[in-house]
């Protein structure tokens, strides 16, 4: 049985650094990793923020890096306490201790509803949005024993399998994953499914801005958000090529179990779960396979954990000199459009780690870096 206890530990970060936060993580070509980059290098998001636009120049950009103001911080902030939202640093106690442990955790989550559920170990649900009652009805059952106990349940809000497993779990614990802002849910007839989540023992957590409309190339996204809150997987009807196979992608990136519900080779919505079970996902046919397979990982909760804390030291942005020009075009030279390893880029070239990460920083805020799973990089085609 799972530790359900709120073990709340980490930093609380000041009303000041929440607003740089956000405005580093909203400002153009700053990702989770290059987030978590500036902050090792420079200190501080008040420093890297005041760096960005050396930063970029250095790394060849073709026009002004676009900085999000205070102002337009400040407003997100204010449209979150309006929903009655707020945003949840990485170190900060109430962050999903399992997302952490991901590469590219998102620094700020928005969150809405009851906070406690996000600190126990979950299971996600996912499916097919097109669900048979028999497959709804196997999702609903999961998430009901799981729930019962301890276990809170995630899923993305969708049609079918996740509907019915958030329905599931309502009174035990579920966690909403948005797509879009909170306060831009989808799809709207789940609307009210998520009212009840928050109002009761829910949670709903975005990474995207207030405002924001969902997009189909955020639901990978969302996806990985569900792979990472979880420490384990389920897949319940699921076609070929579907979101939910790539939450199950993904899971497995992370080190978490996969678990697969067989069903009959003639209805497509069961061939990406055939497959996955080919693939050696664990065959899933009552409630009892999740939980004796998760049982040990519950214990293990907090191992490995990623933090991103600020030093405060106001002048890490001055301590740190940039590498000359002869090393930043070593360091350029090595890189293609094939993806290689940071630690390859340093034994290769000779330099240090702190310059080739300092040039690698350059080129992603100049647009000119790709981040792959795995920490992988690789330069831009255009160059």
């Amino acid at each position: 049985m799972p530790d359900g206890g709120a073990r709340r530990q980490g930093i609380a970060l000041t009303d000041r650094q929440r607003i740089a936060w956000l405005r580093l993580i909203r400002s153009d070509n700053v990702g989770p990793a290059t987030f978590r980059d500036l902050i090792n290098h420079f200190g501080s998001a008040e420093n890297a923020l005041a760096m960005l636009p050396e930063l970029s120049s250095r790394g060849g950009a073709s026009r002004t890096i676009r900085i999000a103001s205070k102002e337009d911080a400040e407003r997100e902030l204010d449209a979150a306490r309006r929903h009655g939202a707020r945003f949840v640093g990485i170190g900060e106690p109430d962050y999903p201790p399992a997302l952490r442990q991901i590469d590219g955790a998102p620094p700020l989550l928005a969150v809405m509803g009851h906070s406690p559920v996000a600190l126990r170990p979950s299971v996600g649900i996912v499916g097919s949005r097109n669900a048979s009652i028999s497959g709804a009805k196997f999702a609903a059952m999961i998430a009901r024993d799981v729930g019962r106990v301890g276990y809170a349940v995630t899923s993305g809000l969708a049609r079918g399998i996740d509907t019915a497993a958030h329905r599931a779990s309502m009174e035990t614990g579920t966690i909403a994953v948005l797509a879009g802002g909170l306060d831009q849910p989808y799809p709207p007839e789940n609307v009210p499914l998520l009212k009840e989540i928050i109002a009761g023992e829910g949670l709903a957590v975005s990474e995207m801005p207030f405002g924001w409309e969902p997009r189909a190339r955020d639901f990978p996204r969302r996806n990985r958000l569900i792979a990472g809150i979880s420490h384990g997987v389920v897949v319940v009807e699921a076609a070929q090529r579907s979101g939910s196979l790539i939450t199950a992608r993904m899971a497995g990136d992370f080190g978490r179990l996969v678990f697969a519900v067989p069903g009959s080779p003639l209805d497509p919505r069961c061939r990406g779960t055939n497959a996955l079970l080919k693939e050696g996902a664990i065959v899933t046919t009552s409630s009892e396979d999740v939980l004796e397979a998760l049982a040990p990982l519950a214990r293990l909760e907090g191992h490995g954990e990623t933090m991103i804390e600020e030093s405060g030291d106001d002048d890490g942005a001055a301590a740190l000199l940039p590498p000359d020009d002869s090393d930043r075009a070593t360091i350029i030279s090595s890189l293609g459009p094939s993806p290689v390893e940071v630690d390859d880029i340093i034994r290769h070239t000779g330099l240090s780690a702190s310059a080739v990460y300092l040039v690698l920083l350059e080129l992603d805020l100049a647009g000119r870096l790709h981040r792959h799973a795995g920490g992988l990089v690789s330069l831009s085609m255009s160059d």
